[in-house]
């Protein structure tokens, strides 16, 4: 008897699965729906299709919203079938069983746009957990764009099994966003929306802010419900405004304007009278305002509202804003979470800033440390030096043209471009600066002519257009740290050159034979003559070591900025401002002066975003005041300026 009722049970449980796993007779319940869907009525087809648990019904969603799903008119069976000409290839719903046949008795389920809308939103249901990686991620993406409250219970029930740890981070962010608003149960909002405090992305602003969105109310009544704020006549709301709106609430009269109110007399001329008043006595508005009063009397048109009345309407009447959430919890809790996401966004928008100039202030003492060099130790004022670096990003670009490897090119060009730029400074300075020493205005005209020769032959050699400098690939995109603090790699890698740099000046200056005959010289030029160095020597290896880290600085900027023959015209009053401020002739001058002007023009850009040209004035009007009161700049020369 046992093994009986045993038998009976499990061959009843296996009816019961083989059940399950049918869609087909799920389908012929919702037949008609299925074939010619709509969008207020397709909803329940898709409950039930979801609720069978069928393991097909994935599938037959796919190819029901792709109009991947054909009926046999005979009986209305539904098959998945692709057309081969005049035939149709079937595969039966349930088995997937392949069969051909005419496509004369068949018909194309084609449900229109709203409907695979609505198809697509069942359907995600069942990507959550699909095998598919890419299938689950775009199911996500489906969700954050449109949520709802039904796929809340299937996202939640999605997060455990989820074995990829950043899509299931991801899970849970979307969970909290779309918990706080469609958790049934206060407490879960709540929950959900403390864990968003420190989340500083869009998104959650945007939930945060969508669930303290707020409605205008007009009532005679004291403010009432999930009160946002109370509107004070004055500083929240003009009396105009005010009344617009008891208008619209239909509270009050509209009001009649100047215009309508000259119609309405035109309108109502009477033997040369409008109200018992002459028409000629109308032309000013009291008098206009007057004849329209008598002919409301009359019952003729609308009265007129006087300002009285409109003063009266308005005072007794409440004005406020009431939150669309109704749980006064749950807004407050929506409150703390964005003034705390805020505090923490302007904290990052602080470190952001401070990258940013970090970058910039990098970028402007690689342009101008080798300008520093030449004018601490010589006092040459060198206006080709922006030349020097278009000289150093140009021989970048050229080597590119024969070493591929964006790495390796790169590694070719440094020194090159420091070869390059500093025979060109070795020729310049032997040719031209040495006949003009202590004659600054001759060397700054000179120098003037030099760089516009460089600029013209330039644009004979390589043409008007900007030239690419590429970065190797391991450069590309940035670092992101949230959705506020991010920096390209490209600016960390000039920020990295520009630390090298300052490290190897440091050791040639300090460490080595040439930077101490160099600061001899710099000093005190006579004694250091007279111990037996050749200040003339030293002259000409100081200004090709200026202008060869020039062409160094030219490679790692060509990464970042246009390459072009007039590239170092960007650049050469950044340098000249920064060697001034920092000090002349020191490399932590030059250091502090590139840090001063780099975070100058970013404070000053973040509170002058639009106009990047005004930031630059009000940049250079600091600069010129800073001068006045420290003209010997942030780190005081001790060289030339002492013997002299």
């Amino acid at each position: 008897m046992l093994r009986q009722f045993l038998t009976i049970f499990i061959w009843l449980g296996l009816a019961g699965m083989t059940f399950a796993q049918d869609l087909q007779p799920v389908l012929q319940t919702h037949a008609d729906e299925i074939a010619k869907p709509s969008r207020s009525s397709v909803s329940v087809a898709l409950d039930d299709l979801v609720a069978s648990g069928a393991p097909k019904t994935s599938d037959f969603l796919e190819q029901w919203q792709d109009k991947g799903v054909w009926q046999r008119d005979a009986d209305g069976v539904f098959f998945f079938a692709t057309e081969d000409g005049d035939a149709l290839t079937l595969r039966d719903i349930d088995t997937v069983a392949e069969t051909t046949a005419p496509k004369a008795g068949f018909s194309q389920l084609k449900p229109n746009g709203g409907v695979r809308r609505l198809i697509g939103t069942a359907l995600v249901q069942f990507q959550l957990t699909d095998p598919d990686l890419a299938r689950r991620t775009s199911a996500i993406e489906s969700i954050a764009r449109r949520p709802n409250a039904s796929q809340l219970a299937p996202l939640l029930k999605s997060i455990d099994p989820e074995t990829d740890a950043t899509l299931k981070a991801r899970k849970i962010q979307l969970a909290n966003f779309m918990s706080a608003s469609f958790a049934p149960d206060t407490d879960d909002k709540i929950a959900a929306i403390n864990s968003m405090s420190s989340d500083t992305s869009i998104e959650a602003r945007a939930a945060l802010n969508q669930l303290l969105s707020v409605k205008a109310v007009v009532s005679p009544d004291a403010p009432k419900g999930n009160v946002a704020r109370v509107l004070k006549l004055g500083p929240d709301l003009s009396q105009d405004d005010a009344y617009a709106q008891l208008v619209a609430a239909k509270l009050a009269p509209p009001t009649v304007s100047p215009a309508a109110i000259r119609d309405a007399l035109t309108a109502n001329i009477d033997g040369g009278r409008v109200g018992g008043i002459p028409t000629a006595q109308l032309d000013n508005q009291p008098m206009r305002e007057t004849a329209y009063a008598a002919l409301a009397g009359q019952g003729i048109v609308p009265p007129l509202v006087t300002q009285a009345e409109q003063t009266n309407a308005v005072e007794t009447h409440s004005f406020y804003e009431v939150y669309d959430e109704k749980d006064p919890a749950v807004t407050d809790a929506a409150r703390a979470a964005l003034d705390s996401i805020e505090t923490r966004v302007g904290a990052a928008q602080a470190v952001d800033l401070t990258l940013d100039a970090l970058s910039l202030a990098s970028i402007y003492f690689l342009a101008a440390i080798g300008l520093a060099i030449t004018f601490g130790v010589m006092g040459v004022i060198n206006m080709a030096h922006g030349e020097f670096i278009m000289m150093g990003a140009y021989t970048g670009y050229v080597v590119q043209q024969f070493v591929p490897d964006y790495t390796l090119s790169i590694i070719v060009a440094l020194p090159l471009a420091f070869a390059v730029t500093f025979a060109a400074g070795v020729a310049m300075e032997r040719l031209v600066i040495r006949h003009l020493y202590h004659r600054p205005l001759e060397t700054l005209l000179a120098t003037f002519g030099i760089s516009v020769a460089l600029q013209q032959l330039a644009k004979n050699i390589f043409g008007t257009q900007a030239r690419p400098l590429t970065s190797p690939g391991w450069l590309d995109g940035a670092w992101v740290v949230s959705d506020v603090i991010q920096i390209s790699y490209i600016r960390i890698a000039i920020f990295v050159i520009a630390l090298m740099f300052l490290a190897l000046i440091l050791f040639v200056l300090k460490r080595t034979r040439l930077g101490l005959e160099v600061r001899a010289v710099t000093q005190n030029p006579g004694m250091a003559a007279s111990m037996g160095i050749n200040p003339d020597r030293i002259n000409m290896l100081t200004f090709g070591l200026g202008s060869g880290i020039a062409g160094i600085a030219g490679v790692a900027i060509g990464l970042y900025a246009k390459v072009t023959s007039e590239m170092g015209a960007d650049y050469i009053v950044q340098s000249f401002m920064t060697v001034v401020v920092g000090g002349v002739g020191n490399v932590w001058g030059t250091l502090a002066g590139a840090s001063l002007i780099g975070f100058l023009q970013k404070g000053i850009e973040w509170f002058n975003p639009s106009n990047t040209l005004a930031a630059q004035t009000y940049m250079v009007l600091f600069i010129i005041l800073f001068i006045q009161f420290r003209p010997k700049g942030i780190v005081a020369q001790k060289g030339r300026a002492a013997a002299d």
